[in-house]
């Protein structure tokens, strides 16, 4: 007997863990607080306005994180990899990081093109995230742009920070324009 009540109180506790989980992740905004508390990105990310701006006054290339508020991979990408010391170094030193919201509604401006939201469904999503990835909305995925905001390669899936350092890399140092990656991957040297 005193089994059975021991058995039945531990999944009692059980569940309430599990539906305390489940309430906390699914009010707006306490999940995203929590990480902001506890791993503040250490990249300084720029809208696409801010990017086309200062890339005026000193052109770089830009990097593109396309997300969506209800991406996880985009998520654990932010608290994995873009909160990497040595990602987010390498990061801010070669590119201008956008972060650009996918589902974002204001329009943007950019090559005396107006890109819109279109709504879809209970979603929809913004023609530049389209167009960044050549219709292919798949988050998260990454985009290389050049100094002249060409692309270079969208990447579409969650990276770890060691395997994302050598493609940044591969790009940000213009490696890309030498050799091929399998040729990259032979000479690079990890800092991880």
């Amino acid at each position: 007997m005193r089994k059975g009540i021991i058995s039945v109180f531990s999944t009692l506790i059980l569940v309430a863990v599990i539906v305390s989980a489940a309430f906390i992740t699914s009010v707006p905004g306490i999940k995203d607080l929590s990480l902001k508390a506890n791993n503040e990105s250490v990249v300084k990310w720029y809208t696409f306005e801010e990017a086309i701006e200062i890339n005026k006054k000193a052109p770089r290339k830009i990097f593109v994180d396309v997300y969506t508020d209800w991406c996880g991979w985009c998520k654990k990408m932010d608290v994995n990899t873009f909160n990497n010391p040595t990602v987010a170094e390498y990061l801010n030193e070669k590119y201008y990081p956008v972060k650009f919201n996918a589902e974002q509604r204001e329009s943007i401006v950019f090559r005396d093109h107006t890109f819109k939201f279109i709504a879809q469904g209970a979603r929809g999503y913004h023609e530049l995230a389209a167009a960044l990835l050549n219709n292919k909305l798949s988050y998260p995925t990454v985009v290389f742009l050049d100094e002249d905001f060409n692309m270079i390669q969208p990447l579409p899936g969650y990276q770890q920070p060691n395997t994302f350092y050598p493609i940044i890399e591969f790009f940000g140092d213009d490696h890309y324009k030498k050799m091929n990656w399998q040729e990259f991957q032979k000479i690079y040297k990890s800092p991880f």
